[in-house]
């Protein structure tokens, strides 16, 4: 600890000065006192030298100390910390490591407790961690090897994390090198030596195991879609295996596959039906073979969404048109579409106007001979609420157009039409297109519009404008009316004002080889208009469709009052049933601060749910399914991998042991000298701040009173 001071440090000596001539002022008789005389008055008359002198000396002090608190010099002080080496030891502590056999197990955790005691003996500060979390100072013998899966970069990169800067020299991973989520061990870069202790059996194990299996995670209703399983064999060369598969404790397939050589990898798929709508539960599984070393690894489960849910949607034309079939394409894109594809004339099937359809494309329909009038009747009184896209065109009808459409009304010239191109209205933002992307337009061919004038009507959001030549117009030729509240039409709509859209693909692969912004824009109206609004009060979900076993199931809450404001602190029943018939029921109140509810520990399976909350007197209900898998991740694999382990140890100038030799390693880590590191910090305080100074001044004072009122003087 040290002074510094902000000024010159001469100004000590003036502080000095200052008490001094202070204490000399105060405390100096007078000059006939000294010539042995009496001055009236004079209070220092009645001590002897000796009191007058202790009373300067304290004067003196306490004011040459507040002169020097008010130069302000700061104090430095240096506070230096021994931080003794860090050693982690990082257990893998996942279902695979016992799989070697649990004595061998427990003999090699016995020795690494011994190796834990005898370097905090050596004074290192040795910690441990798992996969799942810090051990603390918990015995290693009960550390449960329970986790599902094996992330060892994760657990190094945690600890990287954890003890950055905190002296750490050596990492133990006590492993048997099988990883099964997240990259290899071996990418990252570590800033401490990692010593690796082998677990578990390098010789692979007389097994057979399903591999994987590849299946849709949605299938539609009464279609057949393929499940595709991948067996592993090791150890029954010329061996045949069969492979079952079952729905429901029903067997669905039964194939077999041969086992050519001492480790063979084959597949073999099924067809199987989806006949029942919602989540199903396939099992797959290799009949064991005689001398298997494990049959948990045999099975694997499979569920696939099974839906009813293809939104229908109607093409309709009033003659053969390339813009048709154009169309027809990027609606053929999405797979939840089933498509619908009419031609008023040019066809011998007429349009089906008594069915029910999620969505219509109206191509140059009405037209302007009225031929489309009744279909167009029909078909609107039986879907008086569908989403309507109006493809307009050289035969349209502009009169019944603008009764028929919530989006423009437009004052066109009979028999005249108009050349334009497409400029995109940099404005719109709700569709989140690409404005860069979109330039491409601009190089496209003009579409044949309606030639008139376009008035847009409340609500309606203009997408594309027209452009004629290099002339920016403020027609829309593309727009959109999604509140649905028109009084023309209570239906949401789309106008295209020009035909030729087929042209704009033709250029655009000519241009890039691919087909992708128009038929994304395209695409995405048409999933603007026709995505069905949720106007449930409660809403209860899950965060994901699919958890793993062993995390939570997180739901998330939402409650709206009758104009739709979200609420909360409404209780909110939650029922939810496994395939077994098992209901859980919970009561949960979500709040603004957390509106989830979360579930532990529920078993694989699939489970439907059902929430209820009365809001304003009515009781509300959500509902629906989600998924809970065991990936068996740990069971697919149990060969150890110790040539990853020596690798790792390797590049991070660390050493491999195996569980035997532990003592080698606590020879090599106690027998170098790791020094400690010294971390100093400095402090700087002003003076002025340091209390007890307050108090030595205060009694300077106190004392210095006392003594004059002692002797008389005041």
């Amino acid at each position: 600890m040290n002074v510094i001071f902000q000024s010159s440090p001469w100004w000590v000596l003036v502080c000095l000065g200052v008490g001094a001539v202070y204490a000399a002022a105060l405390y100096q008789p007078l000059p006939s006192q000294a010539a042995g005389g009496r001055v009236a008055g004079d209070a220092t008359s009645i001590w002897d030298r000796n009191v007058r002198y202790g009373l300067a000396a304290l004067r003196f002090v306490a004011v040459s100390l507040l002169c020097f608190l008010l130069v302000n010099p700061l104090i430095r002080n240096v506070r230096t910390l021994t931080e003794k080496p860090k050693v982690v030891l990082a257990i893998d502590n996942s279902e695979s490591v016992p799989s070697a056999g649990r004595p061998a197990l427990t003999a090699a955790l016995a020795n690494l407790q011994t190796l834990r005691q005898q370097l905090t003996d050596e004074g290192l500060d040795v910690s441990v961690r798992t996969l799942s979390d810090s051990a603390g100072d918990a015995d290693l013998a009960q550390i449960p090897f329970t986790q599902r899966t094996t992330n060892l970069s994760g657990l190094l990169n945690n600890i990287r994390n954890d003890y950055e800067g905190r002296h750490l020299t050596d990492v133990v991973l006590v492993s048997d090198g099988i990883f099964n989520q997240g990259l290899s061990p071996t990418f990252g870069q570590y800033p401490f030596a990692v010593h690796a202790v082998g677990l578990g059996d390098t010789i692979p194990k007389r097994d057979v195991a399903v591999k994987g299996v590849v299946a849709n995670r949605i299938a539609y209703l009464g279609n057949q879609f393929p499940i595709q399983v991948e067996v592993t064999s090791v150890g029954f060369p010329g061996r045949a295996g069969t492979v079952v598969l079952r729905q429901g404790g029903r067997e669905v397939g039964r194939q077999t596959i041969s086992f050519g050589g001492a480790q063979t990898f084959g597949s073999v798929t099924f067809q199987a039906t989806a006949s029942q709508k919602g989540v199903q539960h396939f099992v797959v599984e290799v009949v064991p073979q005689a001398g298997e070393f494990s049959t948990k690894n045999n099975r694997q489960d499979v569920y696939v969404d099974v839906i009813d849910g293809r939104e229908k949607v109607l093409l309709l034309g009033l003659n053969p048109h390339p813009d048709m079939r154009a169309l027809r394409s990027l609606l053929e894109r999405n797979p939840n579409y089933e498509l619908d594809v009419r031609v008023l004339f040019g066809s011998e099937t007429p349009p089906p106007t008594d069915k029910k359809y999620d969505l219509i494309i109206l191509h140059q329909i009405p037209d302007n001979a009225g031929a489309s009038s009744n279909v167009i009747q029909l078909l609107f009184a039986n879907n008086k609420t569908t989403p309507v896209l109006f493809v307009l065109g050289n035969q349209s009808s502009t009169a019944p157009f603008n009764a028929l459409n919530p989006v423009m009304q437009v004052t066109a010239q009979p028999g005249q039409s108009d050349k334009v191109t497409a400029r995109y209205n940099d404005a719109y933002k709700t569709l989140n297109l690409d404005a860069a992307r979109l330039e491409i337009l601009t190089k496209m061919p003009p579409l044949s519009t309606p030639y008139g004038d376009y008035k847009l009507m409340p609500g309606s959001e203009v997408v594309l404008w027209q452009q004629v030549g290099s002339v920016q117009t403020q027609k829309p030729l593309l727009a959109l009316n999604v509140t649905g509240a028109s009084a023309q039409s209570p239906r949401k709509a789309a106008v295209l004002a020009g035909e030729g859209i087929w042209q704009w693909r033709l250029e655009e692969y000519a241009l890039t080889d691919k087909q992708e912004v128009i038929d994304e824009m395209m695409q995405k109206v048409i999933q603007l208009i026709s995505v069905k609004e949720d106007r449930r009060k409660l809403r209860v979900y899950p965060i994901r469709n699919e958890f793993i076993a062993g995390e939570k199931v997180i739901f998330e809450t939402e409650l709206y009052n009758d104009i739709y404001e979200r609420i909360f602190d409404k209780s909110v029943a939650l029922n939810v049933l496994d395939e077994r018939g098992i209901t859980r029921s919970f009561t949960y109140m979500p709040t603004a601060d957390n509106s989830r509810f979360e579930i532990s520990r529920l078993p694989e399976g699939a489970y439907t749910y059902r929430a209820t909350s009365n809001l304003s007197g009515k009781n509300e209900v959500s509902e629906g399914q989600f998924i809970v898998r065991d990936l068996q991740l740990e069971s697919i694999n149990t060969t150890a991998d110790h040539g990853l382990l020596r690798q790792l140890a390797s590049q991070t100038g660390g050493k491999f042991y195996k569980a035997s030799a532990v003592q080698n390693l606590v020879r090599d880590l106690t027998s170098r000298e790791t020094p400690a590191r010294l971390s100093s910090t400095e402090e700087l305080n002003e003076l002025i701040n340091w209390r007890w100074l307050f108090f030595v001044v205060l009694g300077l004072a106190g004392l210095e009173w006392g003594v004059r009122k002692y002797f008389g003087g005041y």
